[in-house]
């Protein structure tokens, strides 16, 4: 692809991470051009498109992926969904932003591996590549703060409602889904 050439992208959901955060953040960037935005409620993709002048909202998901105009897909879906979505976009020729985590356990995100040839699949996981992070871990590596023999590390939020999609483990939400991912890797967790 050009340098010059802009990355269409396609919205998957109206998903406030992606409202608040994503969708701002690709029409600052000069690579990006969002031309689609998709719902499972059609009012609610066409408020949101016409709140970002984002010219095409669906109503279904499926319709956005059969948008030949698309590049790639950010992919905010609930967690139980990732995989799918993310494969079905791929299916489609369309490279894929996956919001975290990319799948529920190990083997779940293994069938991403299925994906055709040529396509890229990330996790918006933002930590790796950071600057901070960066930054923070060639401190670390100098020497700088001598031998570090422990860290301590603590993300949370307050979440209190127990029928949000974020707190139901049934379908990838809570603290246990990181858990699974993991333990499926063969890594040690405590939390």
């Amino acid at each position: 692809m050009s340098r010059d050439k802009k990355i269409r992208w396609g919205i998957l959901s109206t998903a406030a991470i992606g409202i608040n955060h994503v969708i701002p953040g690709l029409l600052k960037s000069p690579h990006a051009e969002i031309v689609a935005i998709a719902s499972r409620n059609g009012a609610r993709a066409q408020a949101v498109a016409d709140r970002f002048a984002i010219p095409r909202a669906y109503g279904s998901y499926e319709q956005l992926l059969d948008d030949p105009q698309i590049d790639a897909v950010y992919n905010p879906l609930p967690n139980h969904l990732h995989v799918d979505f993310t494969l079905a976009a791929a299916s489609k020729g369309k490279h894929v932003l996956c919001e975290k985590p990319i799948g529920i356990t190990a083997d779940d995100a293994r069938r991403l591996r299925s994906a055709p040839e040529g396509i890229l699949i990330g996790e918006a996981f933002m930590v790796r590549h950071h600057p901070q992070w960066k930054r923070a871990r060639e401190i670390v590596r100098s020497g700088e703060l001598g031998e570090v023999k422990a860290m301590r590390a603590l993300f949370a939020y307050h979440n209190v409602e127990p029928d949000n999609v974020r707190n139901k483990a049934e379908i990838g939400g809570g603290g246990a889904t990181r858990y699974r991912l993991l333990r499926g890797c063969g890594r040690s967790v405590f939390l």
